[in-house]
């Protein structure tokens, strides 16, 4: 029998390989599920966000927020949870509606989920609301069982073009 290469045998090990591997990549429907359960509950969790963050209740906001809240707003400014909670419960900053048009988590690993979209705020000093049109980015942590707000990143989108 003739000897075969070294890079033959590894590319048929490979070739037997791969129909393993690719099942491997297809998550059981098990997962599916638990993704879908997952994702259900980051929504709810950043709904109450939304719900404590218009109400400025700080009960609600210390619970929802993780103590290592890192949240840059539009304008550049960066907010860590006590100056968030303060402005919040202040009211100096007054959030009045916030309208998802896109709204997206995706589980990035054990207990990380990165929520991307867009989102209309009404936003501003009491009585005084800007109107900010945002792409945003953030990340949940699960945090003793529970889903925490961990960062926040926004950008205002461009005004459509004048025709």
């Amino acid at each position: 029998m003739k000897k075969q290469p070294l890079p033959f045998l590894a590319f048929l090990a490979l070739a037997l390989a791969l129909p393993a591997l690719a099942a491997e990549q297809s998550p059981p429907p098990a997962f599916a599920n638990e993704g879908a359960r997952l994702r259900a509950a980051l929504a709810a969790a950043d709904d109450e966000r939304l719900a404590a963050t218009k109400a400025g209740d700080q009960a609600r906001l210390e619970a929802i927020l993780s103590n290592d809240l890192h949240y840059a707003h539009s304008s550049g400014k960066v907010d860590t949870k006590d100056s968030l909670i303060k402005a919040l419960t202040a009211r100096t900053s007054v959030y009045e509606s916030f309208d998802y048009k896109e709204r997206k988590f995706t589980l990035i690993g054990a207990g990380l989920a990165t929520m991307t979209g867009r989102v209309l705020v009404k936003v501003g000093p009491a009585g005084k609301p800007n109107e900010l049109d945002l792409s945003i980015l953030a990340i949940w942590r699960e945090e003793q069982g529970k889903w925490r707000f961990l960062a926040w990143q926004s950008c205002k989108m461009p005004a459509p073009a004048a025709k």
